[in-house]
């Protein structure tokens, strides 16, 4: 096969990552990486629902696919047979991704001598964040500013055209390739899995993302809109060196079962061979000239049909006693030194979507805006009449006009929690 010629890739590495892609491919994992919730290549974006089927034919274990995804990093020995394989990743680490050729003699003969477009997503695997996927990443980007989740370490890559990364897509980059010659793009995932985490045990326990690869080849226009192979594997991702120690105590989790119970379990292969998957869904290719590069006026993706508004938006502000105070002073000096206008200071609103409309869920809301669990926050209170405080409940939230502003104010207790309210 074209592919195996492609790189100074073992044949037992790649033979063996093989297998575990055929082995793999039929144990239902398609239900969960088919076609996430919506799509995560836009942060602001509204989310879609998610195609709970997989497209892939039932047929797909004996089928020779186009291209062959290897991300060179080692799965982890402490995943059962038939289940998915998961690889730990160190986050900002540079990760080589393999782009090989694996057509056929004669199997698609239209991209010969021309390039083909690769997109790159991480993208959550459960499905309780994808469902919340949008707010997950409006904390992330609040906390991380200026941060992306997902980058192309370009001066390490080979055979990579015209890469791209729009500012508003913080985990989604893509590029130009030519599957006749050897390509290596080298990835780095900035995002930990515990940042997801709500941390009612310390946040140790990450949740697991997903590496996607969606390949397209130019239609008669000259845009890379004709889907040609998608792949995904599942990932965690650790601090620095913290992949590392976790594979360690994996393997050594291992070594002390039962020879009776290590069949149950797979092994550890040097390499992630990516397996096939369902195309993102909901998404048209817009703008999207063969040579752009990098630019950040560049509108790749919109989404498409099927975008499901929430049933209540509001704006809320972090606001702070001791940033009140600061504010305070500050314009006391300045109206002391000059006749300034004291109303120069200006906070930032960040939108809260809700769907249910329940007390529950505004609290998990405010408690990934202040990067805390829910169970630290105690009551949620609504600045009444004469400055009482209302406490929360579900029919009034179901009251609250759409777009509704609120200063959030806190009041700490002992033990870590929180009254919330709502002025």
């Amino acid at each position: 096969m074209a592919w195996a010629l492609k790189l100074p890739l073992a044949d037992e590495v790649i033979e063996s990552g093989l297998v575990q892609d055929f082995d793999a491919s039929l144990s239902g994992i398609g239900q969960e990486l088919g076609a996430g919730a919506y799509s995560m290549s836009d942060v602001l974006a509204l989310p879609i629902f998610k195609q709970e089927e997989s497209s892939l034919p039932p047929d797909n274990e004996n089928k020779i696919l186009p291209f062959q995804y290897v991300l060179c990093a080692a799965t982890s020995p402490a995943v059962k047979l038939h289940d998915e394989t998961l690889t730990y990743l160190n986050q900002g680490q540079s990760y080589e991704i393999r782009m090989l050729d694996n057509r056929k003699l004669g199997e698609l003969p239209e991209i010969n001598g021309k390039l083909v477009k690769s997109i790159f997503r991480v993208v959550f695997h459960d499905r309780r964040l994808q469902y919340t996927e949008h707010q997950q990443l409006e904390g992330w980007r609040w906390n991380r500013p200026g941060d992306r989740i997902l980058d192309i370490d370009i001066p390490m890559s080979v055979g990579i055209i015209d890469p791209r990364a729009n500012p508003t897509q913080l985990n989604t980059v893509e590029f130009l390739w030519d599957p006749a010659k050897r390509t290596s793009v080298f990835i780095q995932v900035h995002c930990i899995s515990t940042e997801f985490t709500m941390r009612k045990h310390g946040g140790e326990k990450g949740v697991p993302f997903r590496v996607q690869i969606d390949t397209f080849k130019e239609n008669e226009n000259g845009e890379y809109t004709e889907h040609l192979h998608s792949a995904s594997c599942q990932i965690k991702v650790f601090k620095p060196k913290g992949a590392d120690r976790k594979q360690k105590t994996d393997r050594e989790k291992m070594e002390k079962r039962t020879p009776h119970e290590k069949e149950k379990y797979q092994p550890s292969y040097e390499t992630t061979i990516l397996t096939e998957c369902s195309p993102w869904p909901e998404i048209t290719y817009v703008n999207n000239s063969p040579s752009p590069g990098f630019n950040s006026s560049h509108s790749s993706f919109s989404l498409g049909e099927g975008m499901v508004r929430p049933r209540l938006t509001i704006y809320v502000c972090q606001e702070s006693l001791q940033l009140r105070e600061q504010q305070q002073q500050q314009q006391q000096q300045q109206q002391k030194h000059e006749d300034g206008d004291s109303n120069g200071t200006f906070f930032v609103y960040h939108a809260i979507y809700l769907e249910e409309l329940t007390a529950v869920e505004l609290t998990e809301k405010i408690a990934q805006l202040f990067s805390i669990s829910p169970c630290q926050i105690s009551q949620i209170y609504k600045q009444g009449p004469t400055g009482i405080h209302v406490l929360i409940s579900d029919e009034m939230i179901q009251n609250f006009q759409e777009e509704a502003c609120f200063i959030l104010d806190t009041m700490k207790e002992t033990n870590d929690s929180y009254h919330i309210i709502l002025k």
